[in-house]
């Protein structure tokens, strides 16, 4: 048997993404809630399960014993909930295109560490970035792109499929991941650096995110070497 690591992951059988689907699932089914309910509602949804900067950063300078506090919670709860089905939609096509493969590396339990630990991340540093924000911040941006930069580190030579315009018809090709996704992360260091950052477009989140995820794809890729 070789000890590649590449060969080893090969032999591997791919397991089922129940964490892409259940976050998924979860996604959905807040934001049909969402949708469903009176305006007075969704606004009180928005406040309770939103990530308020303020109140986060507040938190952040206290002693680590005053850390196990609500604001704390928001944090992860603000990453399950949405405003819109176009909201959700990009974040899930996101998921799906790369959080398969890396469930199907990471497992279930990592797919979900993951996906927390990024979305958390990334709450945090928009909060230290906006400490005088009292407007919620909703979204899994930030979850995202960790899952996004761990399919990088995870496999950095895999072709993604896409369709490219040509005139007026598309023509699918396989294009390599690090270019897709490299394109991607200049996107969003440019947002960061020129665009807007509030409430509506967090993009730090996104960076944070992606940093993280790759980072622990990194570790995970020299742990799996070292033991073969």
């Amino acid at each position: 048997m070789s000890s590649s690591i590449v060969t080893n992951w090969s032999e591997a059988r791919p397991g089922r993404p129940y964490a892409t689907v259940g976050i998924s699932l979860i996604c959905v089914m807040l934001l049909g809630v969402y949708i469903l309910v009176s305006p007075m509602l969704q606004q009180g949804m928005i406040e309770v399960g939103g990530m308020q900067p303020r109140a986060v950063s507040a938190l952040l300078f206290q002693s680590a014993g005053q850390w196990l506090n609500y604001p704390a919670v928001t944090i992860l709860t603000a990453i399950f909930l949405h405003a819109s089905w176009l909201h959700l939609a990009g974040n899930l096509a996101y998921l799906w295109v790369f959080g398969i493969p890396v469930e199907q590396r990471l497992g279930t339990t990592g797919m979900i560490a993951l996906f927390l630990t990024g979305g958390a991340l990334a709450n945090v540093i928009v909060a230290l970035q906006l400490g005088n924000l009292d407007a919620p911040i909703i979204g899994a941006s930030g979850a995202i792109s960790a899952v996004v930069g761990a399919y990088l580190g995870l496999f950095p030579s895999r072709r993604i499929g896409l369709f490219l315009p040509l005139g007026l018809y598309f023509q699918f090709a396989q294009v390599p991941s690090i270019l897709v996704i490299g394109s991607w992360f200049t996107l969003q260091l440019l947002y960061t650096v020129f665009g807007p950052i509030n409430a509506a477009v967090a993009w730090w989140t996104h960076l944070a995110g992606f940093a993280l995820g790759l980072s622990i794809a990194l570790m995970y890729r020299a742990v799996v070497q070292l033991r073969t």
